[in-house]
């Protein structure tokens, strides 16, 4: 089987939007539930539905695949999980490497949705030397010293960082200049990349402090239908909005102890 050093997905040479190839996930984990309830057809409308888009943007996207349905029949979901499982680059094994294995790496580790779709992880490591060859998801770990060698023997292209801020940037280059290409950050810190090497950013803090700013703007607009004075709502806004920006102070005036990553 091919690994992912020896082939890309054609997305950018064929043209196709950041914002569709974006889409093209969502669209793929609603077709394989369809898949294993043995659906053979699904409308537009219907897959739309059920990937969280409107069925305009569907078959706009679809329409970048080749892929345009069949008039009072919709489309054949056992080829469109294969179409898109192909375009996406996950007909193939790509090899990856967790590197920080404390708590979340460890849960990334153990995450049982890597395998079913296209990636194998090769390998575990941490800068722990307690941790070297303690097993975690039935993967021994390995030490950080390792790193270019494991990477160059198991054609790895495909890096996830979980490790504290602190360490992210140097294990960022490290991976880079050992020849991985993509990356994965859990860390919460912002990573410094040359052209051609691809990054995508998963922090869940600042998930977490946008959906508090949505919940203190439905409290504010609920206290103004209930009479409250506007400047409280204004308020409830205000303070929402620099919850999310980290410009709230402390009782003292002072930063809050913990701040937004």
């Amino acid at each position: 089987m091919a690994t992912g050093r020896t082939h890309r997905p054609a997305t950018r040479s064929r043209g196709i939007p950041e914002a569709t190839v974006a889409r093209l996930p969502l669209y793929l984990r609603a077709l394989t539930a369809l898949s294993e309830r043995s659906v053979p057809t699904v409308s537009s409308e219907e897959l739309a539905a059920a990937a969280g888009v409107n069925s305009a943007k569907l078959r706009k996207d679809f329409s970048y695949l080749g892929s345009y349905g069949t008039r009072g029949v919709g489309y054949d979901v056992e080829y469109l999980v294969y179409q898109i499982s192909r375009e996406l680059g996950l007909t193939q094994d790509w090899p990856v490497v967790i590197v920080g294995i404390g708590n979340l790496g460890a849960a990334l580790a153990n995450y049982g949705g890597f395998a079913s779709r296209g990636f194998r992880v090769a390998a575990l490591i941490d800068a722990d030397p307690a941790m070297a060859g303690k097993p975690v998801a039935g993967i021994a770990v390995q030490h950080t010293d390792e790193l270019e060698h494991i990477i160059e023997s198991n054609g790895v292209s495909i890096g996830v960082i979980a490790t504290p801020a602190g360490a992210a940037q140097q294990v960022c280059e490290r991976l880079v200049a050992a020849g991985v290409t993509s990356i994965l950050n859990f860390a919460p810190t912002v990573l410094t990349v040359p052209d051609g090497v691809d990054v995508r950013k998963v922090d869940l803090s600042i998930e977490l402090q946008i959906l508090a700013f949505h919940e203190q703007r439905k409290a504010g607009e609920e206290a103004s239908e209930n009479g409250a004075p506007a400047d409280r709502a204004a308020a409830l806004a205000a303070e929402a909005e620099a919850a999310v920006t980290g410009d709230r102070k402390g009782p003292d005036g002072d930063l809050p102890a913990v701040m937004p990553a």
